[in-house]
């Protein structure tokens, strides 16, 4: 485990924000996780990796959880504060030159849009298309950093979206190369759902990636 200090705190929404910290040296590959607690603490919280592999800085994208022991304390932080972290770990890794088809499809509730940001952020060629799922429209989280043709906001609380509904019920409604890489990340329920969907399409079960967040 290591000391990182904080270089800023960005809010997207008044629950959602990022922390930005020092790399301090850190190797991962984008799509794992790390361990991030205030410092001393006992209470450790696993965030995706937010930042690509080639940027200076290490980012968590950090979603406020009521009554949460890790969360309510990241969103008080200032820089120079100094948080631990411990990683990076898990099996979510990503590196296009692995896959023969170059085709990739990210589908991501809420938070789950965190390693799709690391892959794109590391990885600005690639050929993907993401769907956002999210309640209302003001959870695109930094989709700027995203080419806007190759994303779809899906809303189920507000019709500013590009899709008014639940990120399901658009997939229901494409067609999807059955040699597409997809890759799923966020609630346990939309990667059921999710899973189900692709593999009555077509898509092979061994072409499927999930990350659970909840």
């Amino acid at each position: 485990m290591k000391k990182h200090k904080v270089k800023e705190v960005r809010n997207l929404t008044s629950s959602t924000f990022v922390v930005r910290l020092e790399r301090n040296g850190m190797v991962f590959q984008t799509g794992q996780f790390v361990l991030v607690g205030t410092k001393g603490a006992v209470e450790r919280r696993e965030y995706s990796i937010y930042s690509g592999e080639n940027d200076d800085f290490l980012e968590v994208l950090v979603r406020e959880v009521e009554g949460g022991k890790v969360s309510a304390k990241l969103k008080k932080l200032k820089a120079e504060d100094t948080l631990d972290v411990d990683g990076p770990f898990g099996f979510f890794k990503f590196d296009p030159e692995t896959f023969q088809n170059q085709k990739f499809l990210f589908i991501a509730t809420g938070t789950g849009i965190s390693p799709f940001h690391g892959f794109v952020k590391t990885y600005p060629e690639l050929n993907y298309q993401l769907i956002h799922g999210v309640r209302f429209a003001e959870e695109a989280y930094d989709h700027a950093d995203f080419d806007e043709k190759r994303i779809v906001l899906c809303t189920s609380g507000d019709k500013q979206g590009g899709f008014k509904g639940r990120l399901t019920a658009f997939i229901q409604e494409q067609e999807i190369d059955n040699e597409t890489n997809c890759f799923l990340c966020g609630n346990s329920e939309m990667i059921y759902e999710v899973f189900d969907i692709l593999t009555a399409k077509g898509v092979s079960t061994s072409n499927i990636y999930s990350e659970v967040y909840f």
